[in-house]
């Protein structure tokens, strides 16, 4: 099984960028899956700094459509609010927006069409709460305008090694 996610970077990054599980550039989670490899693919992980596997192609090629579509929509930051157990996980809300929500929809969808199985269920489409960590001193403010401008497909495990996380596909807005 692979384990991907999908998210909208509101910090400059590149393919193949590889950065530690504990300091990801400001993103907004799409939607975070495991896939298994197609059928009759080659089952071995792609080679190190390689993106070219099976799982990848597919996830991308459903992906891209719907992230061209939404890139430059315009999104607001909301309020700040915790996340997670006893609400210990800082994050700025980011205001409901229906290109953010329609792009969440579609790509929650692509994912079912892969067999993929999302791992917070509970937090997406009706419950999906768009939203933005904060990393230490990294986060955004309430009021802040953002443009949807960079959406990537991240590896959660390249190479097996869950210590870091690898922009395996990054569409932008030039």
């Amino acid at each position: 099984m692979r384990k991907l996610i999908l998210v909208a970077f509101v910090e400059p990054v590149s393919e193949g960028a590889v950065f530690p599980r504990t300091d990801w550039p400001l993103h907004i989670t799409l939607v975070r899956f495991d896939v298994g490899t197609p059928a009759g693919a080659d089952a071995r992980p792609a080679l190190s700094g390689s993106a070219s596997d099976a799982v990848t192609e597919q996830v991308a090629a459903l992906a891209a459509p719907h992230a061209e579509a939404a890139l430059g929509a315009r999104l607001t930051v909301g309020s700040d609010a915790g996340f997670g157990r006893n609400a210990s996980v800082p994050v700025s809300l980011i205001e409901p927006q229906p290109d953010l929500q329609n792009l969440h929809g579609q790509l929650v969808g692509a994912v079912g069409s892969l067999g993929g199985k999302i791992l917070t269920p509970a937090h997406t489409l009706s419950g999906y709460r768009p939203h933005v960590s904060h990393h230490g001193d990294k986060r955004l403010n309430p009021g802040n305008a953002v443009v949807l401008d960079r959406i990537a497909l991240v590896d959660m495990a390249p190479d097996g090694d869950r210590t870091v996380r690898r922009v395996l596909r990054l569409w932008s807005r030039n």
